[in-house]
């Protein structure tokens, strides 16, 4: 079963976020890569939970009659 990902962690930047290990940053056991995965909340701002990616217009397809 998966960890809880917590929401507002106090120190995102001493954890590596890419598996459900979540290692400290210098000592990564998942062999993830050489950095770290960072926490959406470093990328994002405090409020990442709540951001929608804007809505996309589609035009209606035009069939040619005739």
């Amino acid at each position: 079963m998966a960890k809880k990902f917590p929401i507002h962690p106090a120190h995102p930047e001493r954890n590596c976020w890419g598996c459900d290990k979540y290692c400290a940053a210098d000592q990564m056991a998942c062999g993830n890569g050489t950095s770290r995965t960072q926490h959406p909340v470093e990328f994002f701002g405090d409020d990442w939970l709540e951001w929608q990616a804007p809505a996309t217009a589609v035009a209606p397809e035009v069939k040619e009659t005739g």
